[in-house]
């Protein structure tokens, strides 16, 4: 055997064993093990682990919220019925229902084929692998990507605005991305960031930072806003859930002024603290 024959081997048996650590294509999850999927890693490699318990929540849940509940609900139904919509970034004041809008959405459509993965903003930069993943399945998947938000460099960041629009690969029409943030843009802004913002013939023109950070919420076709709860608007939803939890309907109104001082020792009349008042209302007076 010559020296060339004995390289080439020996390269052939290295290329054999770095093969052997790159971490696998993901596999397909049994679909029909449940109607949400988590995307999760192990050893490097990603794949869909099915979630079997769901929150129970329904859109009927969902108070003092009806616009945005309105627009999202015709945007998923066009999608389950196999027609044109829209990705979609819900934005705005915390507990105000945009996790649990997505959740009911699922509930509500997954028996007419909604399905939905949840994926980590860690895990952001396996869009690629999940959608390849998914693409040519008859189900119709939301991508949800909960409480997103990023800082300047993240990875993630390029990988979701490239799938969103700006990819020459085009994304599967099985597959719409559903995001919350707390953030408009989903990224910090900053004061020093408006000088940049130039003025010409009486037109503003902003800097270059902000319409990077512009770039990507705009990708999203249809924003949502949710907004911080009056008082009233944080008892009827107490109200709501004390008879959801069992509450009988002549014990309700005496729960107002301990939902109002619940909500004013959390500094907050949100959704999500109407409902943690509830559940404890309700828990104290079925001991009683």
């Amino acid at each position: 055997m010559s020296d060339v024959e004995r390289l080439v081997g020996r390269a052939e048996a290295l290329i054999s064993r770095l093969e052997a650590l790159l971490p696998l294509p993901a596999a397909a999850p049994d679909w029909t093990a449940a109607v949400a999927f988590r995307w999760r890693k192990s050893n490097g490699r990603g794949f869909l682990h099915p979630i079997r318990q769901l929150h129970k929540i329904r859109l009927a849940d969902l108070r003092d919220v009806d616009p945005q509940k309105r627009r999202i609900e015709d945007n998923t139904r066009q999608f389950v019925a196999g027609r044109s919509a829209n990705n979609v970034l819900l934005t705005g004041a915390r507990g105000t229902g945009k996790s649990s809008l997505v959740k009911a959405l699922l509930n509500q459509y997954a028996k007419k084929g909604l399905r939905l993965i949840e994926v980590d903003k860690a895990d952001l930069i396996d869009l690629p692998d999940i959608v390849d993943l998914v693409a040519g399945r008859p189900e119709r998947f939301v991508v949800f990507c909960d409480d997103l938000s990023f800082e300047a460099g993240e990875p993630g960041y390029k990988a979701l605005k490239s799938v969103l629009d700006g990819s020459v690969a085009a994304v599967p029409d099985n597959v719409l991305i559903y995001a919350t943030s707390n953030r408009r843009h989903l990224m910090p802004e900053y004061h020093d960031e408006n000088l940049e913002t130039k003025h010409v013939d009486g037109e503003i023109h902003p800097g270059e930072a902000t319409e990077e950070k512009i770039s990507l919420s705009e990708r999203f076709g249809l924003w949502l806003s949710f907004y911080p709860f009056d008082q009233d608007a944080y008892v009827d939803i107490v109200n709501h859930w004390l008879k959801t939890f069992g509450v009988p309907a002549d014990r309700v109104d005496e729960a107002r002024p301990a939902a109002l001082q619940w909500a004013l020792l959390r500094g907050s009349r949100s959704g999500r603290v109407a409902w943690q008042f509830a559940r404890d209302w309700a828990g104290r007076l079925t001991a009683k």
